[in-house]
């Protein structure tokens, strides 16, 4: 990390704020002992104060993703290379790839599942200032049936005690959210997407030992079943919600029960396709789910689903890092620039129960900052460009030069 000064001032910059509207202008923004202290007028720093010019390019909240897996690595058949990876390695990767995050301009990450602590450790090593990376939630282990979908690496449960019991043991663990698998799924042989898997009884056992110790819950959901059973018992995000009907989705508009939709995951299996090295069975599953997980998404957007942005990062050809290409597909599916932006900052802290310390540029939420070149609410692409990043007031990418 760079140094960071104890008095900050970014000024110059073209400001998006997270709210979704039009770009704040002449205004700079003062960062203090890792917090947004004030939006003053451009022209009128404090003479003590460092300030750091930021002429030309734009100003956001850093991005937030709500949907990752530290413990995989993106290769072409990632389950795999996890099984036969001794966990020393995949906790060290972990840290690799938390860092190449950060340096994205993702400076706040929702782990969705992984092994032996890893995730978990990686949000107390970021925490404790031990190494650079984004603020991670974490899940711990997902929960699933047996033989369910992400058997391999998921606490496996049947019954509604039983999954009482596994969701007990990941709050001991220390999650942040809890995970479940409700239905099939791409990555895990011998399941399909459109089945439902853990009964409406587990889900409601699950969600409600949860909600007693205060977390949040997510649900991979693609089965318009296992949705609908996610649904009724409160889940609060849907992850994938690739069979979305029309009468589920205008309840989780009513009730905010948000959609994390992570459409680059099966795009980026079926660009790779068999000739990659993508298992067969993930390739004509995403290949006969990409057009129908399309119109779920479409279909949320219009009946007024809250949507956050997420990638799935770590399944086949989909790395860590940048969002943007997440955000691309949501703009092309017919979100505006401004919508996609605020999917990935104010809505998804909201989501993720954290809209009083991220996601907007406002006095007293932490100074979670990224600058980039051009203006994104013209052309989503634009966020990959990062010039400047600062996760909780650190300076952890700078390619300015030097403030002044």
């Amino acid at each position: 990390m760079n140094p960071t000064p104890d008095r900050l001032i970014l000024a110059g910059a073209r400001l998006f704020d997270g709210s979704g509207f039009e770009p704040v202008v002449e205004r700079a923004v003062v960062v203090e002992r890792g917090r947004i202290g004030a939006l003053i007028p451009e022209g009128r720093h404090p003479a003590e104060a460092t300030v750091l010019r930021l002429d030309g390019l734009t100003l956001l909240p850093g991005l937030i993703n709500c949907h990752i897996h530290l413990c995989l690595g993106a290769e072409a058949d990632p389950v795999r290379a996890l099984a036969e990876e001794p966990p020393a390695a995949t906790a060290i990767k972990a840290v690799v790839r938390a860092r190449q995050t950060v340096a994205a301009g993702v400076t706040t990450v929702r782990d969705l599942g992984g092994r032996d602590g890893v995730a978990l450790a990686v949000r107390d090593a970021v925490r404790a200032g031990l190494v650079p990376g984004p603020r991670v939630l974490a899940a711990a282990q997902g929960i699933c049936m047996t033989g369910g979908h992400g058997w391999r690496f998921a606490r496996e449960a049947d019954g509604p005690d039983e999954v009482r019991r596994a969701v007990r043991e990941q709050l001991k663990a220390g999650a942040d959210v809890i995970k479940l698998l409700a239905t099939g799924g791409v990555l895990t042989p011998g399941v399909e997407p459109g089945s439902p898997q853990l009964t409406p009884e587990e889900i409601r056992a699950a969600i409600d030992e949860a909600r007693k110790a205060g977390r949040r819950t997510a649900a991979h959901a693609q089965a318009e079943a296992g949705i609908a059973a996610c649904v009724d018992a409160g889940i609060t995000t849907i992850e994938h919600g690739i069979f979305l009907s029309e009468p589920i989705a205008a309840r989780m508009a009513r009730e905010g029960i948000a959609l994390v939709a992570t459409l680059v995951a099966p795009q980026a299996i079926v660009a790779g396709g068999i000739a990659a090295g993508i298992p067969e069975f993930a390739v004509r599953k995403s290949e006969a789910v990409r057009a129908r997980h399309l119109e779920s998404f479409q279909l949320a957007l219009r009946l007024g689903v809250p949507i956050a942005a997420g990638t799935d990062a770590g399944t086949p050809l989909n790395p860590h890092g940048s969002i943007v290409p997440e955000l691309e597909l949501m703009v092309q599916a017919g979100m505006t620039p401004l919508a996609a932006i605020s999917a990935a900052t104010s809505v998804a802290a909201r989501v993720l129960g954290l809209e009083a310390e991220t996601g907007r540029i406002a006095p007293g939420l932490a100074a979670d900052l990224i600058a980039v070149a051009g203006n994104p609410g013209e052309r989503i692409g634009t966020l990959a460009d990062v010039r400047l990043v600062l996760a909780g007031g650190r300076i952890v990418l700078n390619r300015l030069g030097a403030a002044r």
